[in-house]
């Protein structure tokens, strides 16, 4: 499964749109990054060729594809070149698609970049959809998003295929027996060449540092000197990232569903596992059942998943990582939870249709057996990243610890140590991401107790990351993953307060849920 750390409001958003670029001028300055910069940074800073630097887009009308009308007159789509490698930013180049909607008010602050999480998240899908949720802040910014490189639009890479990434549904992600974690290996190594078969050269460079130093150069292009920016889930680690390069060129920054930054790959996996059983104990609390009696029972149905898989009304089966995904998705957020309960309902009767369904949401299959590409995005820049490696004897040896944190979750969080990288291509870049930001402008942080996927921790730890009188932190005591537009109105005003008039609220304020 790997990193589970998205946004569950725009996964299932339209297909991608796409337009074009031409040369010429902006203002703004040339994008080189700070200086003896740590972890991240694999290379110095390079002073970027005029070819870049004097870019300005050709903003034109987004068009529809064969999977979603266009977005509507509001919307402009273009494309920014940005280096294939920063470390040598006069050779090739790869193109970025952009999606904007001008400021509809006359007191403009500048450009307000997204990031949807993922990692893998397209912003040209997602951006149209999150306007009305940011709507109050579209009077005075322009909204800006794109694909990261690596994703859709942008050089977006595909490891397999939709017949191949089915099968691989039947591969046990919590393999029993010698024979079953040879498949579980293999499937991984092939998941691996496939990606480099198909990205070649682009699969060294789609880390989270090269998309940090092309935000850099995006701001630059669209005219701002300072960068500001409302990064979910992954998109907080981004947004660290990108404080930690270029502390001097921080504007108002957001970082909503905190990635605890000083988690390495096996500690991101306890804290989602932590996560994620924290929000089933809430779930089942809400229904009455006790937490400890509620897990055993789902646990039990996941065992006997995996020996005999369900039927479902399609002619599928509902095999063991299907059902588990299943369970994931609709603790993504507190609405979500009455299809939980009708799920685990007909599992539990021999029926698996239901938590298919909910299986295919968060796998982005569409009901003709399309698949969508943000699950291989996501493995493709956190291998990147991630220079830890678990072997499969590694894992084995961390399963008790996995399962004594979740008996639900921790099975396969911990086998998912071994395989999510297993046998790939090219080297991680650090163990764990370098945010640290002295002299930046003020980070508002904002954690949910309630989160399943970016637990609650992690936003505390950003902001001591960031260091003193940068990281902000702002809890929201909610359910779901992310807080902003979640249905807190303190939450909504404080960020808006700090977004449109530059108000910084006090560091550690709390937002009640309201009952």
């Amino acid at each position: 499964m790997g990193r589970f750390v998205r946004w569950a409001a725009v996964t299932a958003a339209a297909a991608l749109l796409v337009a074009g670029c031409s040369g010429g001028s902006s203002g703004g300055d040339e994008g080189e990054e700070r200086s003896g910069s740590a972890r991240p940074t694999a290379t110095g800073a390079k002073a970027l060729p005029a070819s870049l630097t004097s870019q300005r887009p050709d903003w034109e009308g987004c068009k529809a594809t064969a999977d979603a009308s266009a977005p509507g007159r509001d919307w402009q789509c273009a494309t920014l070149k940005v280096p294939l490698d920063w470390s040598r930013p006069g050779g090739k180049t790869i193109d970025l698609a952009l999606i904007r909607s001008l400021a509809r008010g006359g007191d403009r602050i500048g450009s307000l970049l997204f990031n949807f999480g993922g990692p893998g998240a397209s912003g040209i899908a997602g951006l149209p959809g999150y306007a009305a949720t940011v709507s109050l802040l579209r009077e005075r910014y322009d909204l800006v998003s794109w694909d990261p490189r690596g994703v859709g639009a942008s050089e977006g890479v595909r490891c397999r295929g939709d017949k191949e990434t089915q099968a691989a549904e039947a591969v046990d992600a919590t393999p029993d027996t010698p024979a079953e974690e040879r498949a579980f290996l293999k499937d991984a190594a092939d998941f691996a060449r496939g990606c480099q078969r198909d990205a070649g050269d682009l699969l060294a460079h789609v880390s989270t540092t090269d998309t940090a130093r092309d935000m850099d150069l995006m701001r630059h292009v669209l005219g701002d000197t300072e960068l500001h920016y409302f990064g979910i889930s992954y998109g907080t680690e981004l947004g660290g990232v990108y404080a930690h390069l270029f502390p001097e060129r921080v504007g108002r920054l957001v970082l909503d569903a905190v990635v605890d930054p000083s988690a390495d790959s096996v500690a991101h996996r306890e804290n989602q596992a932590r996560g994620f059983q924290r929000a089933l104990d809430n779930y089942l609390a809400s229904t009455g059942q006790a937490p400890e009696k509620g897990t055993r029972k789902i646990a039990d149905l996941l065992d006997r998943i995996d020996t005999d898989p369900l039927e479902t009304y399609s002619g599928r089966k509902l095999t063991q990582v299907l059902a588990f995904t299943g369970i994931v998705w609709p603790l993504y957020r507190e609405d979500s939870w009455p299809s939980l309960t009708s799920a685990l309902g007909t599992a539990e009767q021999g029926d698996g249709s239901e938590l298919l369904a909910l299986a295919d949401g968060y796998n982005e299959r569409d009901p003709s057996g399309r698949y969508g590409l943000l699950p291989q995005a996501q493995r493709v820049i956190s291998c990147l990243d991630d220079k830890q490696r678990p072997t499969l004897a590694e894992a084995k040896r961390l399963l008790p610890e996995f399962e004594r944190i979740s008996p639900v979750f921790g099975p396969f969080l911990g086998w998912d140590a071994a395989g999510w990288c297993h046998d790939w291509p090219v080297p991680g870049q650090y163990e764990t991401p370098e945010v640290s930001a002295p002299g930046a402008a003020p980070v508002l942080v904002i954690g949910n107790t309630g989160d399943p996927a970016t637990p609650y921790e992690g936003a505390r730890r950003m902001a001591d990351e960031l260091g003193q009188g940068v990281g902000v932190e702002l809890t929201w005591k909610g359910e779901g993953h992310g807080a902003y537009g979640n249905g807190s109105d303190c939450v909504d005003s404080t960020v808006n307060a700090y977004l449109l008039k530059g108000t910084v609220p006090k560091d550690g304020k709390v937002c009640a849920r309201r009952r």
